[in-house]
């Protein structure tokens, strides 16, 4: 039994005596290895903030028919560009010339009829009252002639503006109900484009504008390239969307060459200006429960980590506005072989430098 008791303290002494080698020897890795360190870069820049937005024609409308009956001609095609008033479609007019003719002829005999009476009352043969009602038959006899041209002017459907033609729902010797959809009619020679801004960007935006100044915009396609022309944002919706948190904007692209359509889906790009901010590597940072750490060398080559707040996103860098001050080191490699309160060497180097360089890997 002493024995057995001998020789489990031999094995724990000799564990112990392990352990505190290997953390000695991890420690003395870390203050033998040089790493590089740097200050935050402070300067003037600007990044590009993205919005998925939507693009829809300035004018884009549903053309319906305004009368029963069977569709008789078909004068465009589908994607078509037709011009204003030019003929679209003809529904078959023979009902609404009859009710013309027949409500020209009531007013033609109700003429004759005023005629008659006038010249009665003229002569003392009929009262004041009745020619009065027969003048009221006349009014009514032109009134049911207008309506019966409005009618016949509802059969045929002109363009009601220049635009593009979208697919037809109909087709020709089709019976048409009143207010049947025969298709749509696009202007696209101005588009709108929709993209939502969160409330925090809306209110920089507004506290920022100057001289009621409107904002600049890029539009991105779907094919990633940028559309010829910038847009301007002409309209802010009223409300704020209560689920979202989001406010909608409106800008407006010329598009001559007739390049976008109703429908389509692309990026908003706004450049916005970052005055006086600090610059790092984002390979500096490493990241703990969804924030953004650094880790800092203080006067003693001890390393300390501290939380960072991320303004923006650049290419290969970020724009932070809280955590770190303009001379302040920064530990710029070697994240992952130390740790907190470590004391290490390191070699300086320059911001301006180390921007030039973001394309290395940080281990």
């Amino acid at each position: 039994m002493k024995n057995l008791l001998l020789l489990v303290s031999v094995l724990a002494l000799l564990h112990l005596t392990s352990c505190n080698t290997e953390v000695s020897e991890a420690h003395s890795r870390v203050e033998d290895a040089t790493y590089f360190a740097t200050n935050p870069l402070h300067k003037d820049t600007s990044i590009v903030k993205e919005y998925v937005c939507q693009i829809q024609a300035y004018r884009h409308i549903e053309l319906r028919a305004l009368e029963k009956g069977y569709l008789q001609h078909i004068y465009v095609d589908e994607g078509q560009s037709i011009n204003k008033g030019q003929k679209m479609f003809q529904i078959l007019p023979n009902v609404y010339n009859a009710e013309k003719q027949k409500a020209q002829a009531e007013l033609n005999f109700t003429k004759i009829e005023y005629k008659n009476t006038k010249m009665l009352f003229d002569n003392n043969i009929v009262s004041e009252n009745e020619l009065a009602l027969v003048e009221a038959k006349l009014q009514k006899a032109k009134a049911d002639l207008q309506l019966a041209d409005v009618h016949l002017s509802f059969t045929q459907i002109n363009a009601p503006f220049s635009g593009i033609m979208d697919r037809f729902q109909v087709r020709e010797g089709s019976f048409l109900d009143e207010g049947e959809l025969l298709t749509t009619l696009s202007d696209n020679s101005e588009m709108w484009v929709y993209f939502n801004v969160p409330e925090a960007e809306y209110l920089d935006y507004m506290t920022n504008k100057v001289d009621n100044k409107e904002l600049e915009v890029q539009l991105k396609m779907a094919n990633h390239k940028i559309f010829d022309h910038l847009g301007y944002v002409k309209t802010i919706e009223a409300d704020f969307n209560n689920e979202t948190g989001n406010i909608a904007f409106r800008a407006t692209f010329p598009n001559p060459k007739g390049l976008l359509r109703h429908g389509e889906t692309g990026t908003i790009q706004i450049n916005q200006a970052l005055n006086n901010t600090l610059l790092i590597p984002q390979k500096a940072t490493f990241e703990v429960l969804d924030k953004k750490y650094v880790y800092v060398i203080d006067k003693n080559n001890t390393i300390k980590s501290r939380q960072v707040t991320i303004a923006a996103e650049l290419p290969h860098l970020y724009a932070i506005t809280n955590g770190l001050k303009s001379d302040d080191k920064i530990l710029l490699e070697g994240l992952r072989k130390v740790k907190e309160n470590d004391k290490v060497n390191y070699n300086f180097l320059k911001p301006d430098s180390v921007m030039s360089n973001l394309d290395l890997y940080a281990e």
